[in-house]
């Protein structure tokens, strides 16, 4: 899941980043099943109380993996540990 907001460069760079990684992952490994959802953090007052200062937010299975900047190196190796 990536939390942010309408109007947030963070964000457009973070989806940017989630979007090549993703598609990388999947022409290396046809088989996984990666998808994310998008959440504006403005649309849900828990998220807005928890992360209202750390958007983007990039959770995996409901867990904080990264947020203000993506790494891409530590998100892919995220998703690797998810398929093995």
């Amino acid at each position: 899941m990536l939390i942010g907001k309408p109007g947030c460069h963070l964000c457009d760079d973070a989806r940017v980043v989630i979007d090549q990684v993703i598609s990388q992952f999947r022409q290396e490994n046809p088989a996984a099943e990666i998808s994310y959802v998008e959440q504006n953090i403005l649309e849900d007052e828990e998220l807005l109380r928890i992360h209202h200062d750390e958007i983007p937010v990039l959770k995996i299975n409901g867990l904080v993996h990264n947020f203000w900047k993506i790494d891409p190196e530590r998100f892919r190796a995220a998703l690797e540990k998810l398929v093995s």
